[in-house]
């Protein structure tokens, strides 16, 4: 039976460039022919799955013949099954992809959406899912990684699964992220259960168990008249003044400094006044709410976070969601180089298997069939 986690991150060494085309093109023919088989030999729901986990991903990158320690796995192998699966013929699709096609996701999942005659309230949700799952990793889990590639892959009947990466100049990383809806039980508790990297680090993450009070707390300063919280900070900004306690021999409480809070650099009385106007106005109910809603990004959260912690004292999780790494093993000859007639045989015998597997499927129908004629007749 086939072992594996509900969503992950996978962290890769960030590679410039792009995939040769007769690579690409071999990719797509076997990208086509195993999720033929997969979907044939089990369900559409079993390859969203698959996908959904970071390791079986990079094992079938592997097998496309791709870079196994390259960050354009995601973008290459996600463009190769967006051209692969017709979504007429194996009732799965994908939308998004890398930059500004990940911005007309959207507008793809509806069109999608009506060839698989999708209600317009699963099309809402699937829109929804794929909003916040891109919040979540690029604002509720702020580790450095800003997103650049986002795909949603969905069946007819609306299941989901999303595949999205995120990149790190600086430490020439990319970050991706899995997920799959089936087994999503919150958007901003513990999301990530499976996560793959070979380097931790110090991280805002709002979607953790132990940053709950500080979620209730970011949404209860939402919901807080503007100038109360700005008074409250401006309190804080000023200046340590000397009291009489200094000049007498009263004992004194003294408060430890925190040293991950610096009011000035973390937070704009500015930019926190504009979205906190938004916030009050609305009203949110919730976390999840407030995530989702349009100005809400990584600055805006961190504030919010960092004030509920110097107010109310709710501290933030700064746990990198990372538990394993990994190791694999394409185009750059590693573990050994792509040999293009042995991807065009695997796919070939895939094809066939398929075609075989079609022919004894019609067969046996049709042995059922003249029993079923034979039955009625003689009966």
């Amino acid at each position: 039976m086939f072992v594996m986690k509900r969503t992950g991150i996978a962290e890769l060494p960030l590679h410039y460039g792009s995939c040769p085309r007769w690579l690409f093109e071999n990719m797509v023919k076997l990208a086509r022919a195993i999720t033929e088989v997969i979907v044939y030999e089990y369900s559409q729901d079993e390859f969203l799955k698959r996908l959904s986990d970071p390791y079986w991903f990079q094992g079938f990158s592997c097998a496309l013949g791709f870079d196994w320690n390259s960050s354009g796995v995601t973008t290459t192998v996600c463009g190769a099954l967006k051209m692969a699966l017709n979504p007429e013929d194996f009732g799965i699709a994908i939308c998004g992809g890398k930059g500004k096609t990940s911005k007309k996701t959207p507008e793809e999942i509806v069109k999608i959406g009506d060839i698989f005659s999708l209600s317009s309230k699963k099309i809402e949700s699937l829109k929804y899912s794929s909003k916040l799952s891109a919040k979540v990793d690029n604002t509720g889990i702020q580790d450095g990684f800003n997103l650049y590639h986002h795909c949603i892959i969905f069946t007819e009947k609306g299941n989901w699964a999303v595949i999205q990466q995120g990149m790190n100049p600086k430490t020439r990383y990319a970050r991706r992220y899995h997920w799959f809806g089936k087994k999503i039980d919150s958007f901003v508790n513990e999301p990530n259960h499976a996560i793959c990297c070979d380097v931790k680090g110090k991280v805002l993450n709002m979607v953790a168990k132990e940053s709950e009070a500080s979620r209730k707390a970011c949404v209860d300063i939402a919901n807080e008249d503007p100038q109360n919280i700005l008074g409250e900070i401006r309190q804080l900004k000023k200046p340590f003044q000397k009291t009489l306690n200094e000049y007498s021999n009263i004992p004194v409480l003294e408060i430890p400094r925190r040293h991950h809070v610096v009011i000035k650099e973390d937070i704009n009385e500015r930019s926190l006044k504009l979205i906190l106007l938004k916030t009050y106005e609305k009203q949110v109910e919730d976390f999840e709410e407030l995530i989702g809603m349009k100005g809400v990004g990584p600055k805006t959260l961190r504030a919010l976070a960092l004030t509920a912690d110097l107010i109310y004292g709710t501290e933030v999780s700064w746990r990198d969601p990372v538990k394993y790494s990994f190791s694999v093993g394409g185009k750059d000859g590693y573990p050994y180089k792509v040999k293009p007639r042995r991807m065009k045989k695997i796919s070939s015998i895939l094809i066939d298997a398929i075609e075989q597997a079609r022919v004894e499927r019609r067969e046996k129908l049709h042995a059922i069939r003249r029993l079923n004629e034979f039955i009625s007749t003689n009966y």
